[in-house]
């Protein structure tokens, strides 16, 4: 087993969710939605309020959903495109700034206008921002090297995605569906140690989590979820928390997360 692998099988010790405060407290901002779409960012919202002490999560939406939503508390609204996604990214960069924690939760339509707003708000971000879902293709099909440059931001993203973005930087390194475990960590072991970024992916039944280099493996049927499960939210939301909370400790309140 090489040295920079680890699997891991049961709860740590210490379990980071005892550092859970009593009072609520932190910000978390759940960005996401366009017109058509966006139950998965208000349900994600109510989630992360109901299970973890956080103060303030509130949605940001692009102002196309404004008249079709009834007056919710904690929302903020940035102005849209014409296709209904978010398309002015000097507000949507100032939203981004005024919080602790950002999760990027996608429903994203694919154009040039939103992709490049959601670049320009990631390419410097004042603070952690996870990005999942099709948030992820996004970045990956419009210039992904100064985002991944970056160490605040974290990419939760299946195997198609981080192919995309592998690709999309010209990395040598080989990343695909049909390889092994320890063949897919030796690649994000690599591509980690080539860019600051953080990696959560799913391949097969192991969740691996990777940053500097290191890269560890939790069964999938610890999590409590399924593949079909996996990316609704509800997990991104659970990460997003333990790592507000603990934020000099990405791996151990990533796996804490994946166990609670």
């Amino acid at each position: 087993m090489p040295d920079y692998f680890q699997k891991i099988d049961q709860k740590p010790e210490p379990d980071l969710t005892w550092n859970l405060p009593e009072q609520r407290h932190g910000a978390v901002k759940i960005i996401g939605g366009n017109s058509q779409s966006f139950r998965t960012e208000i349900k994600t919202a109510e989630f992360l309020f109901d299970h973890y002490p956080v103060e303030h999560p509130v949605l940001v939406f692009p102002d196309s959903l404004k008249s079709k939503l009834p007056d919710l508390p904690k929302v903020v609204y940035v102005g849209s495109t014409e296709s209904g996604s978010f398309g002015n990214k000097d507000e949507l960069d100032a939203v981004m700034a005024a919080t602790d924690y950002n999760l990027l939760l996608g429903d994203l339509t694919k154009n040039s206008i939103t992709a490049e707003a959601i670049h320009y708000c990631l390419k410097d971000p004042a603070c952690p921002t996870l990005v999942t879902r099709d948030a992820v293709d996004l970045i990956a099909e419009h210039q992904p090297e100064p985002i991944l440059m970056n160490p605040q931001v974290i990419f939760f993203a299946s195997m198609p995605g981080l192919q995309k973005l592998f690709r999309a930087v010209y990395y040598p390194k080989m990343l695909l569906l049909s390889q092994s475990l320890i063949q897919v960590a030796d690649a994000l072991h690599k591509f980690t140690l080539s860019y600051p970024t953080k990696i959560i992916t799913l391949h097969g039944e192991q969740i691996l989590i990777a940053t500097n280099g290191e890269v560890k493996a939790v069964p999938l049927d610890k999590s409590g979820y399924v593949p079909l499960t996996f990316w609704n939210g509800e997990l991104a939301a659970k990460i997003t928390a333990l790592n507000l909370f603990n934020p000099n400790d990405f791996p151990g309140a990533t796996i804490s997360a994946l166990f609670s």
